[in-house]
């Protein structure tokens, strides 16, 4: 098995970080820098920084902030929203950026993750599913940050981002976002048995139990949280120890040597 890595997630929008529920009801928890700065030495593995409203427009990621933020992030980052070209995602590598989440953009040209992996690798590219649970079973794809329904069902349209060359999963219950009462285990479970790449579970993380349940029962490779990490006292240290004495392999702390 290989080693479970845990993820805070960021979330950003405009000027600073905000959290909410169920993707919405935004509340702003501070500026991302410090946060970023935080984590660095916090034993995390990788974080996810996504803006929340880069769909909402035709502009550019801010390439900007994304390198400054680089400067100062010793771990590996990952990088999402608002991206739908190529050109894009070279961007946001030399800026500082590890890997690319592609949510949005994969419904309209899901031909973005093939160009992407071939031209960076699989490694580059995550692949970022929001769903629902249905009325009819099984659960739904939704873009634009969870506002529109696409019509996917979450099984299939996994499977092809895996074909297509996504390198990971990151699945996300919207209903779960922001409850800390637990990821939604069958919805891991389902995914992970589709695809042969790693699933990064996310979306309702409130205690290092569900963590060790997300890995042990439903098969996660990583777990991602915000919430947990933002409004609790539990730290990626102590999820790793949890998740240690679960018998689950984590990956010993990353340590900084100046710089990227």
């Amino acid at each position: 098995m290989l080693k479970v890595r845990v993820i805070p997630t960021l979330l950003w929008k405009q000027f600073g970080l905000v959290k909410g529920a169920g993707f919405d009801s935004w509340r702003r928890v501070g500026p991302v820098l410090p946060a970023i700065k935080v984590y660095n030495q916090r034993e995390v593995d990788e974080l996810v920084l996504v803006d929340i409203v880069a769909h909402l427009g035709d502009e550019d990621p801010d390439f900007e902030s994304i390198g400054e933020f680089g400067q100062d992030c010793f771990v590996p980052l990952t990088v999402g929203g608002g991206i739908t070209r190529i050109e894009q995602v070279q961007r946001l590598l030399r800026a500082g950026a590890d890997k690319v989440a592609i949510n949005t953009a994969a419904y309209t040209r899901p031909e973005l993750v093939t160009e992407i992996a071939s031209r960076h690798g699989a490694q580059c590219v995550i692949a970022s599913i929001d769903v629902r649970a249905l009325e009819e079973g099984g659960w739904g794809c939704f873009s634009h940050a969870g506002k529109t329904a696409t019509g996917r069902e979450v099984v299939a349209w996994a499977r092809e981002l895996q074909d297509r060359g996504a390198g990971e999963i990151l699945i996300t219950s919207i209903e779960r976002d922001g409850t800390m009462q637990g990821y939604d285990l069958p919805l891991i479970e389902a995914v992970v048995n589709a695809v042969n790449i790693p699933v990064i579970a996310s979306g309702g993380a409130g205690n290092y139990q569900h963590m060790v349940d997300a890995v042990t029962k439903a098969g996660a490779s990583a777990v991602a949280a915000a919430s947990m990490f933002h409004f609790t006292e539990q730290t990626p240290a102590g999820a790793k120890a949890a998740l240690a004495c679960a018998g689950v392999p984590v990956r010993q702390a990353f340590v900084p040597h100046g710089g990227r």
